[in-house]
């Protein structure tokens, strides 16, 4: 779904560049019970559950519960399993109060059944913020339902050190970008790893949105993701003939592991790069970081309008809140310079704060991923963001069979559109 007069210029230069980006966690963690009540407690649900970020919003809470006007309570769960829960808890008798997610039509999705409290009074403490960010917190009947804290870049990530020692350099164009893996493959290396096994299939998505927004452009990539088009197309079709083009330079086992493990992969040089947000940083030792660079993802038509994915995250809260003014106190301080700053301090520090008063953590790498949002023609969310989260798994599905199957296309491309047309129809 396209947000109307939402693109990269008025979101960034809303923003004022002031921030940096935020973590996914994918390994499961702790901790059972979803209750809304708890000693009076604001519960927050979290699927930061990567060791930094889980880190990091144990610190924020800690630092809300100092301020001593309400207090609030962690639950951490693993990401994957938070997105196949989050109806249930959103829909139970006995809510969690707040929720980490995702801006955009995802949580439209949940805004449009009726589920998510009406946060207006929270933005009317936060006039600093952008009205590109408004609007993607906005729901259809122009209630304000998400409170965004920070927003991060994709990109095909490497080590600088492997690089150097490899003798290859970044692509630019797809051409380049193919003399890259035949050439990292004649070293005895992986070219690319992935990581979309298990609960993090979703990891596959990436590589279908680029490919789709660098061949077709943004408008039809959301369009697609809004039932307006068909899987089967023959737009769809040439993304995944580009792909194939590729499948040969892909880790074996990228279907198989989790993008921890491929992360591992990376930084242990059994890979050479990855496609991935940069909430894989949370995932790694911060001493590894300094040697970590990422390229833009390949040109392939220069008839098309540069788009990069630029995903917001932050929180919503259910409309079945037993603490609806402590909810509102707890995501007014989220909202905060203070606390996001401190988010970044916390956790990797590859995260761009939301709020434009907020410093990030001003490492050459955010610079550059700021730079390279900066000159994007649009920005997308990313596949269940700018879609739905019941969207989500037929992709899942879909590009995973694709990748272990590549032959079998038009009966993916069918099942696919099959299983999306139950979705929209729902």
């Amino acid at each position: 779904m396209n947000t109307p007069g939402l693109t990269r210029r008025n979101f960034l230069a809303g923003l004022g560049m002031a921030g940096a980006a935020a973590a996914l966690g994918g390994c499961a963690t702790s901790v059972s019970g979803n209750s809304g009540q708890s000693g009076g407690a604001v519960t927050v649900e979290s699927n930061l559950s990567s060791p930094q970020a889980k880190s990091a919003m144990q610190a924020l809470i800690a630092d809300y519960d100092k301020r001593g006007s309400t207090q609030a309570s962690l639950n951490t769960v693993a990401s994957e399993t938070f997105r196949v829960q989050l109806p249930t808890y959103l829909t139970s008798a006995n809510p969690p109060d707040v929720y980490t997610w995702y801006a955009g039509s995802v949580a439209r999705s949940y805004a449009d059944k009726g589920l998510l409290l009406d946060l207006s009074d929270v933005w009317h403490t936060m006039d600093d913020y952008s009205p590109a960010l408004r609007s993607l917190s906005t729901d259809a009947s122009g209630k304000q339902i998400f409170v965004p804290t920070d927003y991060y870049w994709w990109g095909m990530f490497y080590r600088k050190s492997n690089f150097a020692r490899w003798g290859v350099r970044p692509a630019t164009t797809w051409d380049e970008f193919i003399t890259l893996c035949q050439t990292l493959k004649s070293h005895g290396v992986a070219p690319i790893g992935m990581g979309a096994g298990g609960s993090t299939a979703w990891v596959a998505s990436a590589w279908f949105d680029y490919l789709d927004i660098r061949i077709n452009g943004a408008q039809y990539h959301r369009d697609l993701l809004a039932g307006k088009h068909s899987f089967t197309d023959p737009q769809v079709r040439t993304v995944f003939a580009r792909w194939k083009q590729v499948l040969p330079y892909f880790d074996p086992q990228s279907t198989a592991v989790q993008f921890q493990d491929a992360t591992t992969s990376l930084l242990q040089n059994r890979t050479g790069m990855m496609l991935i947000g940069t909430f894989f940083a949370d995932a790694a030792p911060k001493d590894a970081l300094a040697d970590i660079d990422f390229f833009q993802f390949p040109i392939i038509d220069p008839s098309v309008p540069v788009v990069e994915e630029g995903p917001t995250d932050g929180f919503f809260a259910s409309r079945r809140s037993g603490h609806a003014a402590g909810t509102k106190d707890f995501l007014t301080y989220m909202a905060t310079a203070a606390a996001q700053e401190l988010y970044v301090k916390s956790s990797s520090g590859t995260v761009i704060p939301a709020n434009p008063k907020a410093r990030d953590a001003g490492t050459p790498l955010v610079a550059k991923g700021k730079a390279m949002l900066a000159k994007a023609a649009d920005l997308t969310q990313f596949f269940n963001r700018d879609s739905s989260d019941a969207l989500q798994p037929t992709a899942d599905a879909a590009l995973t069979q694709f990748f272990d199957k590549p032959d079998q296309l038009d009966s993916i491309l069918s099942t696919w559109q099959a299983a999306a047309t139950k979705v929209w129809s729902a």
